[in-house]
């Protein structure tokens, strides 16, 4: 299964959220590839699933989920990003409006250097 293909499959409003967050990624990290992991598309610097991941994108029933590895090393004085396992730290979308593109971009950004330094 590919990125698309998981897109695809998700119910609208999700795959509306899922598919304005790609092409953000996309941008952000132009020397990453996405990749399926676990299930889900995760997007890494070594073009391979898991190997030095950056960020990732998870469906759920009523939101989908943009998180990234090192996410609590990231300055967010949005607050928006909620601290999860390890370094990791993601915000819960609900509905396109979630979806910041400027703030996404300097999270992945930031984390992009994280990876590379």
């Amino acid at each position: 299964m590919s990125v698309d293909d998981y897109l695809a499959g998700l119910d609208g409003p999700l795959r509306e959220i899922g598919e304005k967050l790609t092409p953000i990624i996309a941008a952000a990290l132009p020397a990453a590839t996405g990749a399926m992991w676990h299930g889900h598309p995760v997007w890494g610097l070594d073009n391979r699933p898991g190997q030095r991941p950056v960020c990732l994108i998870k469906a759920y029933g009523s939101f989908v989920t943009f998180g990234l590895w090192r996410g609590q090393e990231i300055a967010d004085p949005s607050g928006r990003l909620v601290p999860g396992a390890r370094s990791m730290a993601a915000v819960k979308l609900r509905d396109l409006a979630d979806v910041d593109p400027a703030l996404f971009s300097g999270w992945l950004r930031a984390a992009a250097d994280l990876e590379q330094a």
